[in-house]
């Protein structure tokens, strides 16, 4: 076979075992203990499923495998595309836990269809592992390796979910989450490198995975506890691992927030890059494992002003629940069943996968085989077709200055309004590119690190508070030299920076107490050395608030503010679980985060109105690029 610059999905199958069970049936199934009933009903209530399926009988037994549900959705999309098992070369399989150990979940999978020898690959991860296997089977297709292939997701975790594994005190919010939220279930597509000569296919035009795990600690997992490296195969054996819930999965509920802020980060990042633009998508399809998460998707897309119209997203959660790697080609399969799509649509995939935080993105376009874009152009990097509502003629992001609202960081992104105009829009792209950056630089200083980890010591929190005070000192006093050298012009400027510095006076009085509360005394804490980044800091804010109008240090304030917003009330949270501390141990923290959101709006209403012209907006840009330099090096010097 010679290379296809193309490939498209071109049958589409699905599996779901047993008839759909409503929330008394899948308690009659997996048995609940009175214990957990009150979370089952909180779980129930949040992520929206009316029903569901299970490979378990009415008592609790497994009546499938795994690999027999995966086996199933692929003879479907076979079926659907009129092709024999013996036309495909390729299968790629995704799931979540396989039935075995050994071998891969693909070979079992093959070894249960039959058929001939082929080329088999097992993508391993959670809910991203399908869209792991697609991006792989579709290279393998465009470089002419094979006529046909097949990919499947599939997920039997209903079995591990039974009443047996959650006695004694391993009843957590965390794993009843998942137990009252995961289902079971198989979807499979055939691609090709041509579409199929009768009625429509799915042109996969690009595909975007992206891994945080270099930078991000462990979300869900089953096998062990990650922070301390404990794995279930290092007990005496496996009894031993299974009383210590070691097995069981578990996910860290309340760090799914930082997930959704990192897939709008990725989800920015094409639109800057051209790959698509929020108007020229007819339909979305995107795995949240519950309706609860729905509502905060779409608050980050409206607040970063890159919300795709509501009524073009398609889920069917409330009827199949959340079937993991499965998930998304379970979607695919009934939204191409129901007639949803026409030629010329596209379509988003988003796959957002909380086991070590991956992200999983693909445009697909409906064409006939008719359709001029399937004949050979290369797909993918135009974003329309000529239609009546293209976006052809629309300007294309440039990948370096034009990216809508990239504040992904912070839980309130400062975005450009309509009718804001080009400059404040410039501003604001600028800004995002430095905050990015500054996220990253904070996130690999080794205190960060180990607060991420869950590895942060008392120790560690005590020098944390020593080396933040001076610069928490010094923040009233140029916030009040600054508000001296605005003009009546900047009468604004000035008041809020007046309103501020009062705010800013009483956040060192809670750090000190603070540091006291945690074993430390007032002498040593005002006695310390001073911090090399804080003292490069001071001087160089100082420095900037000296001057006539010196709405340059908006930037300043931009970075500062969302540091609390986006990243302080976070480390508060987990300093207090890792060392067991109280609320009033951590006063200062907790306060930080809290009101920088509200600072940080603050901010962005300023910003819009107090930005005089290009160069000003410069200005600001460029000191928002040197504080934040400057504070990262502050978070360093912690360790030195």
């Amino acid at each position: 076979m010679t290379a296809s610059p193309n490939v498209y999905l071109t049958g589409f199958g699905a599996y779901l075992p047993g008839e759909p069970l409503d929330a008394e049936q899948i308690a009659q199934r997996l048995g609940a203990g009175a214990r957990g009933a009150g979370l089952r009903a909180r779980v129930l209530a949040a992520n929206g499923i009316r029903t569901r399926h299970y490979a378990l009988d009415e008592l609790g037994a497994v009546t499938m495998l795994n690999e027999e549900l995966a086996a199933a959705a692929v003879q479907e999309a076979l079926k659907d595309r009129d092709l024999p098992l013996e036309s495909v070369s390729m299968l790629a399989a995704g799931t979540t836990q396989g039935d075995l150990l050994v071998p891969g979940f693909a070979s079992m999978v093959h070894g249960r269809l039959g058929g001939p020898p082929m080329e088999v690959l097992s993508a391993g991860g959670v809910c991203a592992s399908s869209m792991t296997a697609l991006a792989a089977a579709a290279r393998a297709v465009r470089l002419g390796e094979h006529p046909a292939a097949v990919v499947v997701g599939s997920e039997l975790v209903s079995r591990s979910l039974r009443q047996s594994r959650y006695e004694g005190d391993r009843t957590t919010f965390d794993a009843e989450f998942l137990r009252w939220t995961l289902s079971d279930g198989a979807g499979a597509a055939v691609l090709e490198p041509r579409p199929r000569p009768d009625g429509l296919s799915l042109r996969l035009d690009w595909t975007h995975l992206v891994s945080y795990a270099g930078e991000r600690p462990v979300c869900m997992s089953a096998g062990g506890e990650p922070v301390v490296g404990r794995s279930w195969l290092d007990g005496p054996d496996l009894a031993a691992a299974e009383q210590a819930g070691l097995i069981r999965l578990r996910q860290d509920v309340k760090a799914l927030p930082a997930l959704f802020r990192l897939g709008l980060r990725e989800y920015m990042g094409l639109v800057r890059a051209g790959r698509f633009t929020p108007a020229g998508i007819e339909h979305v399809l995107c795995h949240y494992s519950a309706e609860h998460f729905r509502g905060e998707i779409f608050g980050l897309l409206r607040e970063a002003d890159l919300m795709i119209d509501e009524e073009r997203w398609f889920t069917n959660l409330h009827t199949r629940g959340n079937t993991g790697a499965a998930s998304i080609f379970v979607m695919l399969e009934e939204a191409w069943r129901s007639g949803r799509f026409s030629p010329g649509d596209r379509i988003l995939l988003i796959v957002p996968e909380s086991g070590r935080y991956s992200l999983a993105f693909a445009q697909l376009t409906c064409v006939t085989a008719d359709d001029a874009d399937a004949t050979g152009t290369e797909a993918g990097h135009a974003n329309s077709a000529a239609r009546p509502d293209s976006t052809a003629d629309r300007k294309v992001p440039s990948p370096t200055t034009e990216q809508p609202g990239l504040l992904a960081g912070t839980p309130s992104p400062l975005v450009a309004q309509d009718g804001d105009g080009e400059l404040v829009r410039w501003t604001v792209l600028e800004l995002a590119r430095v905050w990015e950056s500054f996220e990253r630089q904070v996130r690999a200083t080794p205190l960060v690190r180990r607060i991420d980890t869950g590895t942060a010591t008392l120790d560690d929190y005590r020098r944390l508070l020593v080396h933040l005070r001076q610069q928490v000192v010094e923040g009233g006093r140029w916030i009040s030299r600054a508000a001296s050298n605005f003009s009546v012009e900047m009468f604004a400027l000035r008041s809020a920076a007046i309103k501020h510095a009062a705010e800013e006076h009483r956040d060192y009085q809670l750090l000190e107490r603070d540091f006291c509360a945690v074993g430390g005394s007032i002498e040593e804490i005002r006695g310390a050395r001073k911090n090399i980044g804080s003292e490069a800091l001071s001087a160089y804010v100082f420095h900037q608030a000296s001057q006539p109008d010196p709405v340059d240090l908006l930037g300043a304030m931009f970075v500062i503010e969302g540091l609390g917003a986006g990243l302080v009330l976070g480390w508060a949270r987990a300093l207090r679980e890792q060392l067991g501390l109280r609320e009033d141990q951590v006063s200062f923290l907790g306060y930080h985060g809290e009101a920088d959101d509200a600072h940080f709006a603050e901010l962005a209403h300023l910003l819009r109105d107090a930005v005089p012209d290009r160069a000003a907006a410069a200005r600001v840009v460029r000191t928002a690029e040197v504080v934040a330099r400057l504070y990262a090096m502050q978070l360093a010097e912690v360790d030195a």
